[in-house]
């Protein structure tokens, strides 16, 4: 049986002024998949990702996210395929009044009908899920270091229990040590929470740790999709620059020639 499409873009044009970041853009993301997006800075990767979850109106196209029309549906058909994600943007984008158990909490508060006391459990469940000991969820993002805010963030976009999961760089920042705990969270979380990521990066080694497919954005669309593997046979300059260069090589294990 063919895999399901959760996200399909068809035809996405973003403009801001006289400048065109996407045009007629299209993408299909496939359920259970994790799909990694990169390109140059400036190819609009995290415009993308602010399209599909209704933060960026495009100037045309139309994307469809679990089977609902993302920009032509009503206000509450659309909150309804919202709280079906889970959003972790850069840093993790805390509410530094909060601590990290409020932080879990704050979408539990908008779309969950339940008592303070479940809420708080709850929360400290995701707490778990990403690694973070129990008394993480009693400080502030202040007193988090950076891996734990980026562990803290993931856990409040896990909030809702999402059915898709987006990540805008979520490695950025990190040492290569905390980066490659990260991607193997990520690995763990999305086989045991059968996840469907988007995940915007530039980061080879994660590409090459999570991703099924890749996405390539240039000349204001979607360049070519597949595999890292596939990627290598890309004749493009940016995509042999990207994936033929001396960081690929070491995200391969390979030896540069």
């Amino acid at each position: 049986m063919d895999a399901e499409a959760v996200i399909e873009i068809r035809g996405l044009t973003n403009r801001f002024g006289t400048t065109v970041v996407h045009e007629d853009l299209s993408l299909d993301v496939m359920r259970g998949e994790v799909l990694g997006v990169v390109g140059a800075s400036g190819s609009g990767k995290s415009v993308l990702l602010r399209s599909i979850v209704g933060l960026q109106t495009p100037s045309a196209g139309q994307i469809t996210m679990l089977g609902t029309d993302v920009l032509g549906a009503s206000a509450a058909d659309r909150a309804a395929a919202s709280a079906r994600t889970g959003v972790m943007f850069q840093d993790g984008a805390l509410f530094s009044a909060l601590t990290v158990r409020e932080n879990v909490e704050a979408p539990m508060r908008e779309r969950l009908a339940v008592d303070a006391p479940t809420r708080a459990a709850l929360a400290d469940l995701r707490i778990s899920m990403v690694g973070l000991p129990p008394e993480a969820g009693d400080l502030y993002p202040a007193e988090l270091s950076g891996g734990m805010r980026k562990r803290a963030g993931l856990a409040r976009a896990l909030s809702l229990d999402p059915e898709i999961l987006f990540l805008d760089e979520p490695t950025a920042g990190l040492d290569p040590i905390g980066a490659s705990a990260f991607d193997a969270l990520l690995n763990s979380l999305g086989e045991a929470l059968g996840l469907t990521v988007f995940l915007v990066t530039h980061d080879l080694d994660t590409l090459q740790a999570t991703c099924d497919r890749i996405a390539v954005l240039a000349q204001r669309r979607v360049l070519v999709t597949g595999t890292m593997a596939e990627m290598r046979e890309v004749d493009d300059p940016w995509v042999q620059s990207y994936f033929h260069g001396p960081r690929a090589h070491a995200a391969l294990g390979q030896e540069a020639v």
